[in-house]
């Protein structure tokens, strides 16, 4: 079973929230917060795999929350759940660490595919969102993807295709079904590559090719 923490200062969206997950079958709610605060003391508590936040929350929001559980040793998988797709959101949640942002008109049967698709360590971000940031990145010029490409130089070349791939959002397995790889080596290129680079998970990679110009 997926334990999942539910973060939103609306009872009847944790209610709701927590109906569309369990009833997935494979997924159960151990814990509801109402803002970061509660958040942050719940992770100390519960043991978590993926935690589903608010981004807007009185007090703590949720983006401060989403920094501070990412920052723990073993930290559960973050998604940002919101009613905007706002730039400065999503570039800010994806810095520090989030795994997934999702709007809140999103299917139910989706948010269930989201909650399995970041425990299982990949990545999810909604459509509307992953076309905004490749807009935003194109903008910034050739000097900014200069600087970007030139981190990969500590990669060597099987670490860039695989890290090229995980952009593209494939899972290990598929990665090593098109590289002839097995899944374990995958997993150990894409931890060296992270660490290469500086980076704590599969979006911040995602989003360092992109900015690179290297799909």
């Amino acid at each position: 079973m997926i334990r999942v923490l539910v973060v939103d200062d609306e009872a009847l969206v944790r209610s709701g929230l927590r109906l569309i997950l369990e009833a997935a079958g494979d997924i159960v709610v151990v814990g509801e917060a109402r803002d970061g605060a509660e958040a942050v003391a719940a992770v100390e508590r519960l043991r978590a795999d993926v935690v589903l936040m608010d981004v807007r929350m009185p007090g703590m929001d949720g983006l401060t929350a989403a920094e501070r559980i990412i920052r723990r040793d073993d930290p559960p998988k973050v998604i940002m759940l919101t009613t905007f797709d706002l730039d400065e959101h999503v570039h800010r949640a994806l810095r520090a660490g989030a795994v997934g942002f999702l709007l809140k008109d999103t299917p139910p049967r989706d948010l269930a595919s989201a909650v399995r698709t970041v425990a299982a360590g990949n990545a999810m971000l909604a459509p509307t969102v992953t076309r905004r940031l490749i807009g935003s990145f194109v903008e910034r010029g050739p000097s900014h993807a200069e600087a970007a490409h030139e981190r990969f130089a500590v990669l060597t070349t099987r670490e860039r295709q695989v890290v090229r791939a995980v952009a593209r959002g494939l899972s290990n397995a598929e990665i090593g079904r098109e590289l002839t790889m097995r899944e374990a080596t995958v997993k150990t290129h894409v931890s060296r590559a992270l660490a290469k680079l500086g980076l704590t998970n599969r979006v911040q990679a995602a989003i360092l090719v992109y900015e690179a110009g290297l799909l």
